[in-house]
């Protein structure tokens, strides 16, 4: 690459929330190192594959699109592809053996190696895969160019401590590791002086956030803690969080929840199944009545709350009678919105190998049962809002016929996507703008408001999008910062808690 021409480099994500986090720092890593990023997949001098081991298609969708650039890469010698993430970090030596074009594997822990990595595979003339089986580098202490002008992901903590039998994860994220307090406040006051108006706040398990340090025979949290001092910085008008397990989830949780104002009123709590018989054998530690307690606390203290979860058909084992404990669970939770998955076994997961596994006929009945009934509620839920003002920070690419219909999207402050149409207003409106308008109707999965917009408020987020720029977050030393709430040891805090699962974003 040259100063005059840098190379241009193009990252293709699968998976969840972190996965795109990481795909953000993956970014601020290679323009630190003088690429230059490209929308343009097709002519892209370096592409990189930064991939998700979850579901059972994640290693058809890889190598197809690995295939579908073998002749890409045969034409341009100097293309690079490169493939990390946790696929790459379950198959190691495979990926190159299947598609032997492939210029580098990297894994979970070593995102900050990528242009060395690059550079060796160029000068060595091979594939160069290196897997790391422990953090290199707390990837929140790398650069980052982050997607969004106005929303911004925040680590807390990398990696998981649960066991849950289904789950690969803990193998390929390792141990769950927290960050300082002081260190992620930092990170978001840096992204609201930037202009960024919501935070979410990422985990494997945020609630067991900080175990190592907090306070909990006082009933303090330092999760707790962590969304009270999110609520004092100014500026941030959104805190979100995904994904907490029921096991840990605190009423102190729910208090900071209520009581903070930025925090929104939005829960995604994994259920996975409603049968306890079906729970243990998952290995997931809390029975159907502690879910169902924890949404009962939620509605009270908050009940405009919008609750959402990921369910499980068809683990192995599973009968026609915890199927229905499911539904069950599901009908008394009214939930706006489940992600449900149909069960596929994971090589190197405990459940892969156990007896009874559930027809596949079976699960698909259950599975379209199922998303017939949480696609009723959803709609009753979303019905419910019709009528209602609903405060919305715009965004972009979610509506994905707004070009067609003539409208906007955007989230309310519960998490519902709402379409609206973009009248009545002297300004034109950019996605980062807060607006708000009336809901007329609700569909199971989105809310449309196509009166006038009643209000409308340019933003400096919006300024940033108009403008094209975005956040961009430099590489730090991780230095210890100051803490936050109930005094707390000198010692840099490393979880013992456990850890969900983080939902997929769907592809």
């Amino acid at each position: 690459m040259t100063a005059v021409s840098p190379a241009t480099f193009h990252i293709r994500t699968h998976g969840c929330q972190m996965n795109v986090h990481d795909s953000e720092r993956l970014a601020g890593v290679l323009e630190e190192a003088g690429y230059s990023h490209t929308e343009d997949a097709d002519g892209a001098d370096l592409v990189v594959f930064n991939t998700c081991a979850v579901r059972e298609n994640a290693d058809n969708k890889l190598y197809g699109q690995l295939g579908r650039l073998a002749p890409e890469k045969a034409r341009r010698p100097g293309m690079q592809i490169a493939v990390g993430g946790c696929l790459a970090q379950k198959d190691r030596d495979t990926v190159v053996a299947r598609a032997p074009w492939v210029d580098v594997v990297f894994g979970t822990h070593n995102t900050g190696s990528l242009p060395a990595l690059l550079e060796r595979a160029r000068h060595n003339g091979e594939a160069q895969v290196e897997i790391l089986e422990a953090l290199e580098t707390f990837p929140s202490h790398l650069p980052a160019r982050r997607d969004s002008a106005y929303a911004g992901w925040v680590s807390i903590s990398v990696g998981c401590n649960n066991t849950c039998t289904f789950c690969i994860v803990p193998s390929l994220r390792g141990k769950e590791v927290d960050r300082r307090p002081g260190e992620i406040l930092a990170e978001v006051e840096a992204l609201v002086a930037e202009g960024v108006l919501e935070v979410t706040l990422l985990g494997q398990n945020v609630n067991a956030y900080g175990v190592s340090f907090d306070d909990r025979a006082s009933g303090r949290t330092a999760f707790a803690d962590l969304l009270r001092a999110c609520g004092r910085v100014d500026g941030l008008e959104r805190v979100r969080f995904t994904s907490p397990h029921p096991r840990d989830f605190t009423s102190d949780v729910i208090t900071a929840m209520a009581e903070t104002p930025n925090v929104c009123p939005q829960l995604h709590m994994p259920l996975q199944s409603g049968s306890d018989r079906v729970l243990r054998a998952m290995r997931r530690s809390y029975r159907a009545k502690r879910y169902l307690d924890i949404v009962d606390d939620v509605r009270a203290a908050m009940p405009d709350a919008a609750l959402t979860t990921d369910i499980i058909v068809g683990f192995p084992g599973e009968t026609e009678e915890d199927f229905a404990e499911t539904l069950r669970v599901v009908e008394a939770s009214r939930f706006s919105q489940a992600f449900t998955f149909q069960y596929s076994p994971r090589p190197g997961t405990p459940a892969a190998s156990l007896p009874d596994q559930v027809p596949k006929a079976v699960v698909q009945e259950r599975y379209d049962r199922l998303v017939a009934l949480q696609e009723g509620i959803s709609l009753e839920r979303n019905r419910e809002q019709v009528g209602r003002e609903l405060e919305l920070i715009v965004s972009t690419g979610e509506g994905r016929k707004d070009t067609a219909t003539r409208r906007m999207s955007g989230r309310a402050r519960d998490g519902r996507l709402v379409h609206f149409t973009p009248t009545g207003t002297a300004e034109e409106i950019r996605p980062g703008d807060v607006v708000t308008v009336r809901a007329t109707y609700g569909a199971p999965h989105h809310v449309v408001a196509d009166g006038d917009v009643l209000t409308h408020r340019r933003t400096r987020a919006g300024d940033a999008h108009e403008a094209g720029q975005r956040p961009t977050t430099p590489r730090t030393t991780g230095l210890g910062l100051p803490t936050l709430g109930p005094p707390a040891p000198a010692a840099e805090p490393v979880a013992a808690g456990c850890s969900a699962a983080l939902q997929e974003v769907p592809s």
